[in-house]
């Protein structure tokens, strides 16, 4: 499910108003600052993470790639682009690049799903002997 803001404008959130407003675990807040994804936060006299709403724009952004099952390097790229001065066929290139490898995965998991269920349902139960489930794991190739 892809998130999407909404709400009052806020200006300033500590690091559990961010977790909150876009769904995502402080620690992986902290993880994403840390390599260098997110922006470090600027800190308050106190030491207390503030951030402003580009950077709950920001995480929303790294969460809606993630959910697509985007990699963090292919995030750092897409990040980069957002600019109104980059090209949208990079963008573009970066995101034919995974619909391939989804596709290939999609595949990949369909042939999976077609010897499983005919193991499954070739299989007589009882003895072990005739297992297709067995037979179908102890092939070579």
């Amino acid at each position: 499910m892809m998130f999407i803001l909404g709400g009052p404008v806020q200006s300033d959130f500590t690091i559990g108003d961010l977790s909150k407003r876009v769904d995502v675990n402080i620690d992986t807040i902290r993880y994403y600052e840390r390599i260098g994804l997110m922006p470090k936060s600027v800190r308050t006299k106190g030491g207390r993470r503030t951030y402003r709403n580009e950077e709950v724009n920001t995480l929303a952004f790294i969460r809606n790639a993630r959910e697509l099952g985007f990699h963090i390097e292919d995030i750092r790229s897409l990040l980069r682009l957002r600019g109104p001065s980059n090209e949208c066929t990079d963008v573009k290139a970066i995101a034919q690049r995974h619909l391939d490898t989804v596709r290939a995965e999609m595949r990949r998991v369909a042939e999976v799903e077609r010897l499983l269920s005919a193991a499954v349902s070739g299989c007589p139960g009882g003895a072990t002997a005739g297992c297709t489930v067995l037979r179908l794991l102890e092939r070579a190739t």
